[in-house]
């Protein structure tokens, strides 16, 4: 008889004038599958840690990706704004570059025409102070 039946008959208190006396063979065996039980129970309480690390971590995982959603939809917000800001900076720039262009252009029709009137001998009025 082993000692998990012998521990299992004291609970349902049942007689102990039928418990044959252990060997110390038997004794061996029981202290060796205690040794099992309790390697077993200290794996079993190790997996659980770890269970429990894991889950902790999970949790701690869709925490951080909801913030950084929660971050992003800013970042955009923020990054919508710089370009806008920028885009109205760049057309005045754009303006600025094209009202440059235009009066050089028309500065060069005018030399044009100035050099065109002056081979026919004629030339623009100009008032002079």
């Amino acid at each position: 008889m082993t000692t998990e039946t012998l521990v299992t008959k004291l609970n349902r208190k049942e007689s102990l004038t039928s418990v044959p006396t252990l060997s110390m063979s038997e004794v061996d065996m029981s202290s060796e599958r205690m040794t099992k039980l309790e390697e077993n129970l200290q794996r079993a309480v190790a997996l659980k840690k770890t269970v429990n690390r894991w889950r902790n971590f999970h949790i701690h995982c869709m925490w951080q990706m909801t913030l950084d959603q929660r971050r992003n939809l800013y970042a955009v917000l923020r990054m919508k704004d710089t370009m806008d800001q920028e885009l109205a900076l760049s057309n005045k720039q754009l303006l600025v570059v094209r009202q440059a262009a235009l009066h050089e252009l028309f500065e060069k029709e005018y030399q044009q025409y100035q050099r065109e009137l002056n081979r026919m001998g004629k030339a623009f009025y100009e008032e002079r102070l």
